[in-house]
């Protein structure tokens, strides 16, 4: 077997795309999006009439609606070639404004549910800032299921279990950036790779925690820069993956081990740890890298919200 197809045999294999249009080629379960991939993929000539569409069966209708609709329709085309659930965003915007977030997260389901949707086939991504956080545990004991991203710390981890989220995406490429930006001309590529890697060391650490103490919430390694960082990871409850690697893992042929175990986790001590509001605030606050880096996240992913609005108004 291929590299993909033995990765699946210990971890669900998940599309990092909004380019559903490469998606079946590869046969993941689930697929994510953001707004950065979506702003990529309506600016590709095969996507244009998909958005001319949304937008003039909405005309009249508030810009963040027919916004929506747009992602709403992406997600839907997406879940008619993958079997399991895509993952679609909250504005970035609403981060810090939890009434804002469940309102937003409440309209998608509504759009999806217009479309014949069940809810189960959607996961709402939050931005993990403790205002997302707890709207994503709200929005939980409704029943909607949620997708808590921009995660690059321990404590948003714990925080995210705590509110019993559905899902988490630890981001393992921008962790990598930022250590070895850090480091600068010291930084040791071999040394800092496989499992040595910075941003696999963080997965792994919360798989563990979650493993151990038996925690519901999925964990899905997100932002990959390179195959050995999946590869790394294997064993994961599920990786988000780019067309693009999943490409270089169809076509590898070496033997892919199995890295975490949840069988493995639950015999190591791993102590118990919980964070009220102040604790996280600090811890998160006090890991430089994670709170620089969910900073520059929340602000990338809204510059490119801002220029979907654009291309979205144009179309009105």
């Amino acid at each position: 077997m291929n590299q993909l197809d033995q990765l699946k045999q210990f971890t669900t294999v998940v599309a990092d795309t909004g380019d559903f249009k490469q998606l079946a080629q590869y046969a993941p379960r689930d697929a994510t999006t953001n707004p950065s991939l979506i702003l990529k993929a309506v600016q590709q000539s095969a996507y244009a009439p998909l958005l001319s569409e949304t937008v003039a069966a909405h005309r009249g209708r508030p810009l963040e609606t027919v916004v929506d609709a747009v992602l709403v329709r992406f997600g839907c085309e997406i879940l008619r070639i993958v079997p399991g659930r895509v993952s679609t965003e909250v504005d970035a915007r609403l981060s810090f404004d939890r009434p804002a977030t469940l309102a937003r997260a409440r309209h998608l389901i509504a759009l999806y549910r217009a479309q014949g949707v069940a809810p189960d086939r959607v996961l709402i991504k939050i931005a993990s800032t403790w205002e997302g956080i707890q709207a994503a545990a709200e929005l939980e004991r409704e029943g909607i299921h949620c997708n808590l991203t921009l995660l690059f710390s321990f404590a948003q981890a714990v925080a995210c279990a705590d509110a019993g989220v559905t899902l988490i995406s630890p981001f393992v490429g921008r962790i990598y950036d930022w250590f070895k930006k850090a480091a600068g001309a010291g930084w040791d590529e071999s040394a800092n790779a496989g499992t040595n890697d910075p941003g696999v060391r963080s997965v792994s650490r919360i798989y563990q925690h979650y493993k151990h103490h038996d925690i519901r919430t999925e964990v899905m390694g997100a932002s990959f820069r390179n195959v050995g960082q999946i590869l790394a990871l294997a064993g994961c409850d599920l990786l988000t993956i780019s067309p693009d690697l999943m490409a270089q893992l169809q076509k590898g042929s070496d033997t892919v081990t199995r890295r975490l175990d949840p069988a493995v986790a639950k015999a190591e001590a791993v102590p118990a740890v919980h964070y009220d509001e102040p604790q996280f605030r600090y811890a998160h606050n006090d890991d430089a890298m994670a709170s620089e880096k969910l900073s520059e996240g929340i602000r990338a992913f809204a510059a490119d919200s801002a220029k979907l609005d654009q291309l979205v108004a144009r179309e009105r």
